[in-house]
Order: structure tokens, then sequence, then C-alpha cells
């Protein structure tokens, strides 16, 4: 079993993405050792909320879940209901399950100790990772590359959210982060009927029936942005790259945030051809097979 632990802000692509692994902790491919939460999508508590809630709807109510730093390191927390809706679950407003115990640098701490393979994922806001400091084997979803923004002309969400946490986790990186970023995450939609087919790949999960209503939302949202009626899966095919479940390419590089400028806020920088003569901090992702995406999203679900 892979150990994992996922770092995110949970908003509808981040409930998808947790879905996912859950049906890969059932069946013994991972163990999800823990959860922990940003303020991003919504709230962070309302994202330790919604991250319990929807594991308690796919029967893992005993995965740790702690709520991780409060607000973003230097700029006010700007959320994004207009995208995820109010509680960050479209239409719907998850029950509290009972809350988990403990901090969440305490988490990370024991997950490192007791799992040296430990894979961190981070779907959110890089907050966590810059506070508590390198780990390796970190996955990011985050940033543009020779690519328009989602938030400014130039920047990704998670990466306005949180510049300068965004920046110094590349600074202080030791080993490469694996970067899945707009131009790649982007490819990977869902919409009314590949959403039936997931339903039905759930049967009687209890997620499964609220799904319609959380990715309703998230369709009209797209729709009105001039997307069609489909929603964009960032944190879903991130998870599926970090635990090397879909072929994908990509190359290591340096990469560095612009943390100071309101004007380029969170855009993010790969040094493609070694200007800068830094050593590389990351793996940047160029590519990924969105075909075996959509089928690993469905026979996991499925089996």
């Amino acid at each position: 079993m892979i150990p994992v632990l996922l770092d995110c802000d949970t908003g509808i692509d981040d409930a998808l993405a947790l879905v996912y692994l859950a049906a890969l902790h059932k069946q013994g491919v991972i163990k999800l050792v823990g959860v922990s939460t940003t303020a991003g999508n919504v709230d962070v508590q309302q994202t330790a909320i919604n991250t319990r809630w929807v594991l308690a709807q796919c029967g893992l109510q005993d995965i740790t879940v702690v709520a991780g730093q409060e607000a973003p390191l230097e700029v006010p927390l700007v959320t994004t209901p207009e995208t995820h809706g109010p509680h960050g679950l479209g239409y719907i407003t998850p029950e509290l399950p009972a809350q988990s115990q403990g901090s969440w640098q305490e988490l990370w701490s024991e997950a490192i100790k007791t799992y040296p393979e430990l894979r961190l994922i981070v779907t959110g806001p890089a907050t966590n990772l810059a506070s508590f400091g390198p780990v390796p084997r970190t996955t990011l979803m985050g940033g543009a590359y020779l690519y328009r923004g989602n938030t400014t002309p130039t920047a990704e969400w998670n990466s306005w959210v949180d510049p300068h946490a965004a920046k110094q986790a590349f600074a202080q990186a030791q080993n490469l982060i694996t970067v899945c970023s707009l131009e790649v995450t982007e490819q990977f939609t869902l919409n009314q009927e590949s959403l039936d087919e997931v339903i039905a790949a759930l049967g009687e999960t209890p997620i499964a029936q609220y799904l319609p209503e959380i990715l309703r939302f998230y369709f009209e949202f797209h729709e009105a942005q001039g997307e069609g009626y489909l929603a964009q899966i960032h944190d879903l095919l991130t998870c599926m790259i970090a635990l090397d479940r879909i072929p994908f390419k990509g190359l290591e590089l340096t990469v560095d945030v612009e943390a100071e400028s309101p004007l380029l806020r969170g855009t993010t920088i790969a040094d493609f051809r070694g200007h800068w003569g830094r050593p590389a901090n990351a793996y940047l992702v160029q590519s990924a097979d969105i075909e075996a995406a959509h089928a690993e999203f469905l026979r996991t679900l499925r089996s």
C-alpha cells in the first residue's frame, strides 16, 4: 500500500479527489493516513467540515481530518463561493461529523515519521506546505506555465490565493515537487453523461446521491464562464498523477512565483532554458493521458 497524506481546500473538485482516494484506500491500493485542510475555496473550518463529510459518505469516518492554517501567509484570505457554492460543495450543505483531534503539524510529522515512503498531495493553496517545510515526494496542483490563468490573466487560483506560500514552497524544496498545472488539469472534465457514469459506478455508496447537486453548481459556473456545461476536475487528475496511476510526461526545471506585484500576483514562472542557473526544484507535468484518467476513475469506483 502507498501511504498518502492529502492537503486540500475541499471544494467540488477536491471532493471528487477524496471519493477516488477513498476507493483506492478501501481496495488496499493506498493507505490514506490523514487529511489536512487549507483555506481557499472556503474558509479552513468549512474545508475540514466538507472533507469529513465527503469521507463519511464514502464510509471512511475514521480517517483523521484536521484544519490547517486559517489564512494565507501575508495576504488576506479570498474565497470563491461563486465557483464552489456558499459551503464549497455546490448546492449541498454538509452536516458535520465528529471533529478529529490534534493539530495538522502533528499529523504531518507523525505521518512522515511513520511512513518513509509517504506521498503528500497538495490540491489547495500551499500555505501548510510552506509553513511546515519541505516534504519528499510532494505533488502540487497549482500554477499556469505559458498558459492563461483562471483567476487573473496570468495566475491560477491556488497560486493566487497564497502567492507567498507558493513561492516559499518552491524556494525551500529539497526534492523535486511534481507540479500539475492548469494547462494539464483543465483537460480533465466531467459533463452530465460522464457524471451519470460515475454515479452508476458508485452504486449504493451514499456519496452518489449527492453528486448531482454538487456538480450541478460547478457545471453552471463553467457554463457561465463560456466553458460549456461541464466541470474541470483539477484535483482528481492531480491525485492520479501523484500515484502514478496514468501515463504522463514532464520536465525537470526551476519554478518561481511572483508574490509582490499586485498586477502579477500568483503568476508562476518556469525557467525552461536554464537562464537562472539555479537547481531544479520541480517536475512540471506537461501532458497526461486523459482517456486513461477517465477509465481509471470509473474502474476504481466500480471495483
